[in-house]
């Protein structure tokens, strides 16, 4: 469209500038895309977004509508791109309905950006340069303590439903084995009751411990400690774990579904997990250092966390995830409520809105949650004493999934740990980024530049060895000793699986299948015996049998 037709049509669908709309010259974009906080379109799109959403039109003069362009011959953006820097820079922006369009006048080639942005997810601010703006009438001011309570508190439950009572339900429905490991978690909480505690009955133990409600049985009481045959008191929501493991190529391999009570839950899948030990060699020690893989807290947290914000009412799974690769995952349906994982981080401060704050006082009265900022810093703190990268959050697509590694994937990463202990966890999370080849800002990439942290062009960075280079830690090597191996019967199902997909097997075919699975606690021979008793076992079981070619077929 000509000039005159394009100013046409932003008069008719963007007539004024409100709290759902702004007209910026913006020239050079360049300059003023993601520039000074309060004046650049990161600004903008905070603003505009911590409202009701709206536009931000580019390339046109404050209150005429005169079309001036804008410049894009030294920006190295597409729309494409730019909404990828925007999602970048702007914490928390919704992906959904987050878009650019860009106008070129026929007759004399300006360039008109129109940046549609979404308004902000529920209870979480937008934020650009670490602040949240908002927009009152025509004006970019930072985000006001009323309108940021507005945001935090929008579309919470009227009533939190784990505190519900339920009138049919008696302490009958509840596991006494239960009970009895809550008891324990709560003298752990609460040391110097130790001897009240022992003297309260059951009911007494529930009321204190903020379990149940004068007496009567809550929805948190049946998810932390209800019998399995008492899930029916949930319908038409689900309180389930589902634990898997798979190869690298993502291909199921095992399964397993756990029920409540979740106290006794997580116990059985922290066992379920093939923990590991790492051993470590850092030069100039004589002896090796020798860890687990997983510590007991890093196993529970993402798990006990996903039970306390899980929301229920979407009939979904928990998901524990194990790779044989060596890592897990960890997901649970719902918003991630605080701003951001990075703030709870390195603010270490615990957020005060719970999507289910009765289940969370419970769960934090029997040891199973920490403050919500505590529990995922330590985790970061875990992962750095064994030289592992950070654990990996993702909380698009209301969900909040945590990728947990467990083996060193850079060593320079791993060696600038053992050479700078006090490194700071900020700088710990911007070194992990590189490591992990993720996209910095320009902010982020001059800082660490600034600290000698990187070296390489910024479409290549890679952890400087300046680091290292002065000290005696230049030697850390990594063996991996697998002491924990699977139970036969999921050895026995992948023969079967084998044997269904290829037809038949061979001895040594099935050797060659199970030998690097099996544990390293095991000579060659013990293998060897293992992998007869496991086939001997499947022919007496009349599953499998030997054909005339001296090779394995399914009965």
């Amino acid at each position: 469209m000509t000039e005159k037709e394009l100013k046409e049509f932003l008069f008719d669908n963007y007539p004024k500038e409100d709290e759902k709309c702004d007209w910026k010259e913006m020239k050079n974009l360049k300059n003023s895309f993601n520039g000074h906080e309060g004046e650049d379109v990161m600004s903008y799109v905070s603003g505009i977004a911590n409202m009701e959403g709206g536009a931000l039109v580019i390339g046109v003069v404050d209150q005429t509508m005169d079309i001036v362009g804008t410049d894009l011959s030294q920006f190295n953006l597409d729309t494409s791109s730019a909404v990828y820097r925007i999602k970048e820079n702007c914490t928390n922006v919704s992906s959904e309905g987050l878009n650019i369009d860009e106008y070129i006048t026929s007759d004399t080639h300006k360039v008109v950006w129109i940046i549609h942005i979404p308004k902000h997810l529920p209870r979480k601010p937008v934020y650009a340069h670490k602040k949240a703006w908002q927009r009152i009438k025509d004006n970019l001011v930072p985000l006001t303590p009323e309108r940021e309570e507005t945001i935090l508190n929008e579309g919470l439950l009227q009533q939190d439903w784990t505190a519900k009572i339920l009138p049919d339900a008696t302490i009958d429905d509840l596991d006494p084995a239960a009970i009895l490991k809550a008891r324990e978690k709560y003298k752990e909480v609460y040391p110097q009751k130790e001897k009240e505690v022992d003297a309260w009955d059951d009911k007494t133990f529930l009321n204190k411990a903020h379990i149940t409600i004068k007496d009567k049985i809550t929805i948190a009481a049946i998810i932390l400690l209800g019998r399995e045959e008492s899930e029916h008191y949930l319908l038409p929501a689900v309180c389930k774990v589902r634990w898997s493991l798979k190869n690298e190529k993502s291909e199921n391999l095992d399964f397993k579904v756990f029920s409540i009570p979740m106290i006794l839950a997580i116990e059985d899948i922290g066992r379920q997990i093939r923990n590991t030990s790492y051993e470590f060699t850092i030069s100039g020690n004589i002896f090796p250092e020798k860890m687990l893989r997983y510590d007991e807290f890093t196993l529970r947290e993402p798990l006990n966390n996903a039970i306390a914000h899980q929301d229920y009412d979407k009939g979904a799974r928990i998901e524990v995830i194990e790779y044989e690769n060596d890592h897990l995952m960890f997901r649970n349906h719902g918003v991630f409520l605080p701003e951001s994982v990075e703030k709870v981080v390195l603010d270490d401060s615990p957020e005060s809105i719970y999507r289910n704050p009765f289940l969370v006082e419970a769960m934090r009265n029997i040891h199973m949650v920490d403050t919500e900022g505590g529990g995922i810093k330590k985790l970061y703190e875990q992962q750095k004493k064994r030289f592992f990268p950070m654990p990996e959050y993702d909380t698009s697509g209301g969900k909040v999934t945590v990728d947990i590694e467990g083996k060193v994937i850079d060593e320079q990463f791993a060696r600038i740990l053992v050479s700078v202990p006090e490194l700071s966890m900020s700088d710990l999370i911007l070194l992990d980024k590189v490591q992990k080849q993720k996209r910095l800002t320009d902010e982020e990439v001059k800082y660490l530049r600034k600290k000698k942290f990187i070296e390489g062009r910024k479409n290549n960075l890679f952890l400087s060895k300046v680091l290292t280079r002065s000290t005696g830690n230049v030697g850390l090597k990594s063996t991996y000793v697998k002491n924990k191996s699977f139970d036969d019967e999921y050895f026995r199902r992948l023969i079967v699986q084998y044997i269904q997909k290829f037809g038949s097997a061979s001895r040594a075919e099935i050797v060659m299948l199970l030998k690097e699975k099996l544990s390293d606690a095991l000579t060659d021979t013990q293998k060897e015996n293992k992998i007869t008793n496991l086939l001997s076992y499947l022919r007496i079981h009349n599953v499998i049998k030997t054909n005339g070619k001296k090779r394995w077929i399914l009965v």
